[in-house]
């Protein structure tokens, strides 16, 4: 599949410095677009800028924190500055947890939707007019827990939820606009996310329950986000297993709540356990 129609756009990508984020960055790069990295670790960012492009002129690290709607303006402004339009602005930051409601911190629920949901609400109101400019896009980067839910994730989940409620909405107000709205659900993907996610505290877990090696690579998944924005598709479920989990929980949902436990109870420190 040719991507000559990234080049020269202007892309925004957030939680740019790792995982799916770093890999959307790279491969848009490569393929000759003007790419925005934010994360909120602006020395990390300016280190792996130049696996971006060879051309760093064409790269712009911003130090953001999804979390302040402050920072997602200024990343906003800071892109239009210097690069003068927006074409896709990819919404990926993200944090993840793992815990049991019942043991929960609310605050961790709280933390996650401050990264995931509130983020995705603020860089993307900022940036909306000049997408709507360029008859642009906005990716939300969701997962299958915003389509069928995880247990012990009930804060990821419902944040996922969320993001896909408000870009859905999206897509339709601006139906007649020109602007491409796309929720890009990936399945399990290898990544730092599992090792970073919050444990019942607020504190990051600092192992994953899975065999990564086994999972999707970042790079993999973000070639599948690539084709969907050359297609201007308005929603990607990845993996097998995603899009089986998907259906069945719009055909047999009590069926798949009971599948979904014993997979989740299979995990390494289950939390049913």
């Amino acid at each position: 599949m040719k991507f000559d129609c990234f080049t020269d756009k202007v892309i925004i990508v957030t939680g740019a410095s790792s995982g799916i984020g770093l890999a959307s960055a790279r491969l848009f790069g490569s393929l000759g677009a003007k790419v925005v990295m934010a994360a909120r670790r602006l020395e990390v960012l300016e280190n792996l800028a130049p696996t971006v492009s060879a051309d760093t002129s064409k790269v712009l690290c911003v130090k953001t924190d999804v979390t302040s709607e402050e920072d997602c303006r200024a990343l906003i402004e800071k892109t239009v500055e210097k690069f003068g339009r927006i074409d896709i602005l990819i919404n990926n930051a993200g944090i993840s947890m793992r815990a049991m409601f019942k043991d929960l911190d609310l605050g961790v629920i709280k933390s996650l939707m401050d990264v995931n949901f509130w983020g995705t609400v603020y860089c993307t109101k900022y940036a909306l007019p000049w997408l709507l400019q360029s008859k642009g896009s906005v990716v939300g980067v969701i997962s299958v827990a915003g389509y069928s839910a995880l247990p012990a994730r009930t804060g990821y989940s419902c944040s996922k939820y969320a993001v896909r409620g408000f870009l859905d909405t999206l897509r339709i107000e601006h139906l007649h606009d020109g602007l491409h709205v796309l929720v890009f659900a990936p399945g399990y993907t290898a990544s730092n996310v599992r090792n970073a996610a919050l444990d019942a505290n607020g504190r990051p877990q600092g192992e994953t329950p899975l065999d990564e090696g086994s999972l999707m690579s970042a790079e993999t998944c973000a070639l599948h986000l690539a084709k969907a924005l050359a297609k201007r598709r308005s929603s990607v479920t990845l993996t097998a297993l995603g899009k089986l989990t998907v259906w069945a929980h719009n055909n047999f949902p009590n069926l798949t709540d009971r599948l979904t436990y014993k997979y989740i109870a299979r995990e390494k420190d289950s939390p049913f356990k």
